[in-house]
Order: structure tokens, then sequence, then C-alpha cells
């Protein structure tokens, strides 16, 4: 399955907002990624009628297992990859930020070396 950056950004933001508030709506993705609520509002379109998503009745936002598979994924290497870059001594904000860059385009078998690599030095367990 190949996915737009734009789209992994979008599935990890509403991941991640779930995981910090417990629930999902159309102006927290705005407010988070820095877009328009009418810009968040069509890509929400487009995620329901791939199955990436559902809306309930009140407005939120809640990922579909297809839509879990891929934020899930794109999450780790942002955590994981950030973890990396913080054990060579960058600084956290900017690690964050670099991964988050990193996490669309490595491949994947260098993330897992990288994680690899973390789990044997005792970076990650």
């Amino acid at each position: 399955m190949i996915i737009k950056e734009s789209a992994e950004n979008y599935l990890e933001a509403i991941l991640m907002i779930k995981q910090k508030k417990g629930y999902v709506r159309s102006i927290d993705i705005a407010n988070l990624l820095n877009f328009t609520k009418p810009s968040v509002s069509v890509a929400m379109k487009a995620f329901r009628e791939e199955h990436y998503i559902t809306v309930d009745g009140d407005g939120n936002i809640n990922l579909t297992d297809k839509g879990m598979e891929i934020a899930a994924k794109v999450y780790e290497r942002h955590e994981i990859i950030a973890m990396a870059l913080m054990a060579l001594g960058v600084e956290e904000n900017i690690a964050y930020e670099d991964s988050c860059k990193i996490e669309h385009d490595i491949s994947d078998q260098t993330f897992l070396k990288i994680k690899q690599h973390l789990k044997k030095h005792n970076i990650l367990k």
C-alpha cells in the first residue's frame, strides 16, 4: 500500500491527539498541523471514503484498523528516529522536527537497523 506523506501526517496526528485527549475533532487536527479547518474537512472526507477513519454523530474521528496500521507505523518511526537522534546529541526539539522529515522516506531496512542498534545499546527497551 502506498500512501502519501501528507496522509501519513494526518493519520499520525489523529493517533497522537487521541492518545493525548481521548477524542479527536477536525479542529484538533487543524490546530496540531497548522492547517485550515476546510483543508482538514476535505482530507477527512477522503479518509472516510477510503475507510481510514470513521466519524461519529458528534464529529469525533476514529481510526479504522486500516488507518491505525499506518498511523502506528509512522508514529513508531517518528519516536524511534527521534530517540536515535537524541542519542547522538541532537537537542530534543530538533530531533523531533528532523524525525518528522525522515520518517516518511527511510527504508524499512534502515529503520529496522536503527531500532536494533538502539535495543542493543539499551536506548530502546
